[in-house]
């Protein structure tokens, strides 16, 4: 009695625990979501709805601006920081024999280093030693620099798993390593470049700390929205958040769907090891 009566109530503390912890992550984001939408956006309840928040936030050129620079360098950073990476962990599992280690560790260094530090040092480099002033490149190349370790270790998880034999396979009959590679490894190793890519994209499109010290006057989304902040919370901030989670939620609603009818499925399949 009493053992069944411990696993009831652990079972029901570990529910309520999930609960609290989802309420706490998810209620915020519903408040701001209702905020963006609701004529009184500092206590929305209940909501008396108007897209004006909206008009506002698309019709100012400051926030026009800001999210082309901020789409434009989530975009060269996410494919530059996932093309490398891919050339790096193809690199581990095939070729680097005996310093695998060593290179590895040098790979994930930029884990262990802050972005704030990550912006300062490539602000030094590059005013005191390449003379450069901050642009959107530099800005890309020090975010592709902080998301390369995220998208090698997102890598290595989808090669982990790879068949080699299978490149083997396609050499021996005849095609060339470089049809190998299209032919091949991309079709089942595009999942993980997908995921890559998009966590690295995330991270860069939203970075703050790094693009702060690069770009100087250059807006992106996290600048204009800090710089806000210093004038209270405006109702655009909050149609700002709710735009940006809406194109998140899209998203994953969409690759969702596309899995569960088939048509696009991600992460390892046993069969193509029967297949071998």
């Amino acid at each position: 009695m009493a053992r069944r009566l411990t696993r009831f109530l652990s079972k029901y503390a570990l529910l309520a625990t999930l609960a609290i912890s989802y309420l706490f992550l998810y209620l915020p984001i519903v408040h701001i979501g209702l905020g963006a939408f609701a004529k009184n956006h500092a206590f929305p309840y209940p909501p008396r709805w108007t897209l004006d928040t909206f008009g506002r936030l698309f019709a100012n050129s400051l926030y026009q601006n800001a999210f082309a620079n901020s789409l434009i360098l989530g975009v060269g950073a996410g494919a530059l920081s996932t093309l490398l990476a891919a050339a790096a962990t193809l690199g581990l599992m095939r070729h680097a024999g005996r310093r695998t280690g060593l290179y590895l560790v040098l790979f994930v260094a930029p884990l262990f280093v802050a972005e704030v530090l990550l912006g300062i040092a490539s602000l030094i480099f590059n005013g005191l030693f390449l003379e450069l002033q901050g642009n959107l490149v530099s800005a890309i190349l020090a975010n592709a620099v902080h998301c390369f370790s995220y998208a090698l270790l997102i890598m290595a998880t989808q090669l982990y798993r790879y068949d080699w034999r299978l490149d083997d396979a396609a050499m021996v009959f005849g095609a060339s390593p470089t049809r190998t590679f299209f032919e091949v490894t991309l079709p089942l190793i595009w999942p993980g470049l997908l995921g890559a890519f998009i966590v690295t994209f995330i991270m860069a499109f939203n970075n703050l700390e790094i693009s702060f010290y690069l770009l100087g006057a250059t807006p992106t989304l996290p600048s204009v929205a800090w710089g806000a902040l210093r004038y209270g919370v405006k109702p655009e901030l909050y149609a700002l958040a709710t735009a940006v989670n809406l194109v998140v939620v899209v998203g994953l609603a969409v690759m969702f769907v596309l899995m569960l009818t088939g048509k696009v499925a991600f992460g390892h399949r046993p069969e193509r090891e029967r297949a071998v």
